[in-house]
């Protein structure tokens, strides 16, 4: 940045910056509710109950739906994947059938799980009959089920290349992609508003950064504010 453009951008100090938050009033029930849509969208049912009880916020779905979402999720998360798809199934056998990435997902995910369990034979022949069709009709999944095999080739896979796959983060990405697949099924929202404020707040900050030099949030946990660079 040269030093006629750097002279030109507004300073605003901590001290005008918090006036002007505190000059926005935002209501407490606006926040309750965003607060309820995280919980229930990301199936936090006892925790959604609870605020319910203590905020009198209503949520936005059937808690009751919530549960059996909630247990399909816990079952992948646990590695139990047969038992999600079949609990899918029952609450809605369109979803998988409807969605032949999220169904290769579950497939690949199954495949991991046997690696993981050690039983490599039963590995491998699940990969040959449920996994390699669906890689001769699709090149992304090919490339996905050559990645995951490769797994095999390694003593210790989980300290290999590919050992990402063994990671419970793999485990939650199906996850969440599963429960948003049965959140749209629903007609629901997928995604919490909270994450998509979040990237709308970074995304504002880096627009004002060309005009301003200003107090910023690099904490988003504690939502800490930075002195701004002169």
């Amino acid at each position: 940045m040269g030093k006629g453009e750097s002279s030109s951008r507004k300073l605003i100090t901590k001290d005008d910056w918090m006036k002007k938050l505190n000059e926005v009033k935002v209501r407490k029930e606006d926040m309750n509710k965003l607060i309820m849509n995280f919980l229930v969208t990301e199936g936090y049912v006892d925790a959604a109950e609870k605020f319910q009880l203590e905020s009198g916020t209503e949520p936005d779905m059937d808690l009751g739906t919530i549960t059996d979402r909630v247990a399909v999720r816990r079952a992948l998360q646990n590695g139990n994947v047969e038992d999600a798809i079949e609990k899918v199934n029952d609450l809605n056998p369109e979803i998988l059938d409807m969605n032949p990435q999220l169904f290769f997902h579950l497939q690949q995910q199954r495949l991991i799980e046997l690696i993981r369990n050690g039983k490599l034979e039963e590995a491998l022949e699940f990969a040959q009959e449920e996994l390699a069709p669906r890689g001769e009709e699709n090149r992304v999944f090919l490339e996905e089920v050559e990645r995951t095999v490769a797994l095999l080739a390694f003593e210790d896979p989980s300290t290999s290349p590919f050992g990402e796959f063994l990671d419970i983060s793999q485990r939650q990405k199906t996850a969440s992609e599963l429960n948003a697949a049965i959140l749209t099924s629903q007609s629901h929202e997928k995604d919490p508003k909270l994450p998509s404020l979040l990237k709308m707040l970074i995304w504002a900050q880096n627009q004002l950064d060309e005009k301003a030099s200003y107090p910023h949030i690099t904490d988003f946990v504690n939502a800490t504010l930075e002195d701004p660079v002169i």
